[in-house]
């Protein structure tokens, strides 16, 4: 007879909170889950392991006496209106906790080669003109509108824009789902995108359940965040003004970055209808029309009612455009985007050459098999 374990109902239901999922979900893999979260029962070890993976819970947790604090380990810059969202959901705080475990991993790497320190991570402060520090990120990293201009829409920018920021020695990370696990899509409105401040291995994480469209915003804002030095997890959005400082510094660099106002005035035509020239300027600037959206309302074309109902019109037009693009796409693509093309490179490598053990690198890259580590390394031209 197997033996049961005695565990504080509360846990339970703090487990099944964090991980948003509901008791009836799982009432199907745990008939007896009720009586469990009554305390008429209690699980057996098998079964509350079970619970644990099937809530994304370390098992330990579940033998606390009461449910623990888990706040996020870097500042929370997000203004979530929704009560629920407060807390940070175990998809969050697991692909936090993983892409620092990446960072740590990336930091050591470069210590190894002797790599300098990147000289822009806390380069700028919230004093800072807008202006100046925008036209700075863009002259570190070549992202200009003579460059744009080459990408035959915005999509294809982003990418350029990804690549371009890798360069200079941040690592990218673009991904829908916690690690490789398709099961635990992540939560776009819970946040948007995070940066890792470090001047020897920076990061950015951008939520790839978001729009193409937004992406681009986010990973300018974060940008941003670099460049003062600050980590944190971010929900904006380009036609926010958010409360707090720092966030409404990083949208203003962002926006200005993106979309130029002493490039965006003169082509302006005020006669156009508005709905079209949106569409010419995003073509023109290769960012999305919702960019496009803010900087019309930062050189005055309409006020903040207008910004929001124009801005709340564009993001449905762009998601209903998002979905019909459809998902899928090549696997080893996908791995390089979900842990950056510059982080795979150099794990890969280390991996080759004996200095990483083959399961860090499966646990960090998200893959099980060895024949997937060996493709990938042949299509970086690092094994034959």
């Amino acid at each position: 007879m197997s033996t049961r374990v005695p565990v504080n109902p509360d846990l339970l239901y703090w487990a099944l909170e964090r991980a948003g999922i509901s008791a009836d979900a799982l009432a199907g893999k745990f008939p007896k889950l009720n009586d469990w979260l009554g305390g008429e029962l209690a699980p057996t070890c098998k079964q509350l392991e079970a619970f644990a993976k099937a809530t994304h819970t370390a098992i330990g947790l579940l033998f606390l006496p009461q449910p623990p604090e888990e706040p996020l380990p870097i500042p929370d810059f997000r203004t979530l209106p929704d009560a629920r969202l407060s807390r940070p959901s175990a998809d969050l705080l697991d692909t936090i906790y993983l892409c620092q475990q990446r960072q740590a991993w990336y930091r050591d790497y470069q210590r190894l080669h002797s790599s300098e320190a990147v000289t822009f991570v806390g380069s700028a402060s919230v004093s800072d003109g807008v202006f100046g520090v925008a036209a700075g990120i863009a002259q570190a990293i070549g992202f200009d509108l003579a460059e744009r201009q080459q990408s035959p829409n915005w999509s294809e920018a982003l990418r350029r824009f990804i690549s371009r920021v890798e360069q200079v020695g941040i690592l990218v990370m673009v991904s829908g789902v916690v690690g490789s696990n398709t099961h635990r899509p992540l939560n776009v409105e819970e946040f948007r995108g995070f940066a890792l401040a470090d001047p020897l291995a920076p990061l950015i994480f951008i939520n790839g359940r978001d729009s193409k469209a937004a992406q681009m915003f986010t990973l300018a804002h974060e940008l941003a965040h670099l460049w003062l030095g600050e980590s944190g997890v971010s929900d904006t959005q380009a036609a926010t003004q958010p409360d707090q400082r720092i966030e409404r510094w990083c949208n203003a660099v962002a926006a200005e970055l993106l979309v130029p106002l002493e490039q965006l005035r003169p082509v302006y035509d005020p006669e156009n209808e508005l709905h079209e020239e949106m569409q010419c300027l995003a073509l023109r600037f290769k960012v999305s029309t919702l960019v496009i959206v803010r900087r019309l309302f930062d050189m005055g074309v309409f006020d903040q009612e207008t910004l929001m109902k124009t801005y709340r019109a564009e993001l449905e037009r762009v998601k209903a455009l998002s979905a019909r693009e459809g998902g899928g796409g090549d696997f080893y693509n996908t791995l390089s985007a979900r842990t950056g093309k510059r982080f795979v490179k150099a794990l890969v490598a280390s991996t080759l050459e004996g200095q990483t053990q083959f399961t860090d690198a499966f646990r960090m890259l998200g893959i099980k098999k060895t024949a997937t580590f060996y493709e990938e390394a042949r299509r970086l031209g690092l094994h034959e």
